[in-house]
C-alpha cells in the first residue's frame, strides 16, 4: 500500500513546506511504516534545510528530448515549425535560416512527425536533478532541483513522482504553490491533499482557486489552518458555509516564527505547538484506515 498525501497552496509563504516536513517526521516517529517526503516545489526546494544531519543516497540527472536539425536533409519546408504548438521552432524558407529553441520545446514529438525528410533527430537536453536522501531509517526525503533559467518544472515533477519508491507506505509530497501545471501535475494522483492556508483575503482568494482545482479534478481534501489569530474571521466563516473540514490550526507566534526560520523541526521545538501536528498527523491515519 502506498497512500499519498499531497501539501499543497493555493499562494506561496503559507506555511505547506512547514507541515509537509513535520508530518512526515512524525509519522516516521509514531508508525512502524516506510514514509518519503519528496520535495516537488522544483524551483525552490528547501524541504532538507530541516534535516541538518541527512544522508545523500543517490543523485540522478534529468533530461528533456528535444530536437536537432540535419541540415544536410532539411529542404526548410517549415512543416516542422508549422506542427509546434510551443513555438520552439523557427524556420525562414527564403534564408535557409533554421532555429531550435530549446527553452521552450516540450518533447512532444509532433516536429519528428511532421518532418517529410527525416532531417529532425533526437538530442538531450538537462533541465535538473533528482536527489535521494536518507533521513531516519524509515524515511526517505527526495527532491527535484530544476537548472536555473528553465520553465521544464512540470516535465521535471513528472520525472521525479516516477523516480519514487512505490513501496512506501506512506508519500507526503510538498507541492509547488499556486494552481497552475505545476501543482496540478503534483496533486493529480493524489489519495489526500491538504490545502494549507492563513486567515488574510489573500490567503482565502488563492484557498479558493486552489479548492476549485481539486473539485475540477475530483480529490479530496481538508484545509489546514497557519497563522491562527491573524486577519479576520472570513476564511473560517467560507470554510463553515462550504462544509469544508479543518485538519488543525498553528496560531500565529513570533517565537514559533523564529524556531521555524533557524530550520527547526516542531517536535524538537514548541510543546505548544506540537499538539498541532499530532492532531493532524491523527486525523490522516484515520483517512488511512
Amino acid at each position: 500500500m502506498n497512500f499519498k498525501i499531497t501539501v499543497a497552496s493555493g499562494k506561496g509563504g503559507t506555511g505547506k513546506t512547514t507541515v509537509s516536513v513535520n508530518l512526515a517526521y512524525l509519522l516516521s516517529k509514531e508508525l512502524d511504516l516506510d514514509i518519503q517526503l519528496v520535495d516537488c516545489d522544483v524551483e525552490e526546494p528547501n524541504s532538507t534545510i530541516f534535516f541538518p544531519k541527512k544522508c545523500i543516497k543517490e543523485t540522478e540527472t534529468c533530461f528533456k528530448q528535444v530536437p536537432e536539425i540535419d541540415i544536410e536533409k532539411c529542404t526548410f519546408c517549415g512543416k516542422c515549425a508549422e506542427y509546434c504548438e510551443f513555438s520552439a521552432i523557427t524556420i525562414i524558407q527564403k534564408l535557409e535560416f533554421q532555429e531550435i529553441h530549446s527553452d521552450l520545446c516540450h518533447s512532444c514529438g509532433a516536429c519528428f512527425i511532421a518532418c517529410p525528410n527525416n532531417a529532425i533527430i533526437e538530442k538531450q537536453k538537462s533541465i535538473g536533478v533528482i536527489q535521494n536522501y536518507k533521513i531516519r531509517e524509515n524515511l526517505n526525503l527526495v527532491e527535484g532541483r530544476l537548472e536555473i533559467g528553465s520553465p521544464m518544472q512540470t516535465m521535471l515533477i513528472s520525472q521525479l513522482k516516477d523516480y519514487v519508491d512505490g513501496d512506501a507506505h506512506i508519500t507526503v509530497f510538498d507541492s509547488p504553490p499556486g494552481t497552475s501545471c505545476p501543482m496540478v501535475e503534483t496533486v493529480s494522483d493524489a489519495d489526500f491533499v491538504i490545502l494549507v492556508t492563513e486567515p488574510t483575503p489573500f490567503g482565502l482568494y488563492d484557498l479558493k482557486l486552489a479548492i476549485d482545482v481539486l473539485k475540477e479534478i475530483n480529490i479530496p481534501f481538508g484545509v489546514f489552518i497557519n497563522k491562527a489569530g491573524l486577519g479576520d474571521t472570513l476564511l473560517y466563516d467560507y470554510l463553515n458555509q462550504e462544509k469544508i473540514a479543518i485538519l488543525g490550526e498553528v496560531p500565529f507566534d513570533r517565537s514559533y516564527a523564529s524556531k521555524y526560520a533557524e530550520g527547526n523541526l516542531l517536535d524538537t521545538t514548541l510543546e505548544k505547538v506540537k499538539p498541532h501536528y499530532q492532531n493532524l498527523m491523527r486525523t490522516l491515519i484515520n483517512k488511512l484506515d
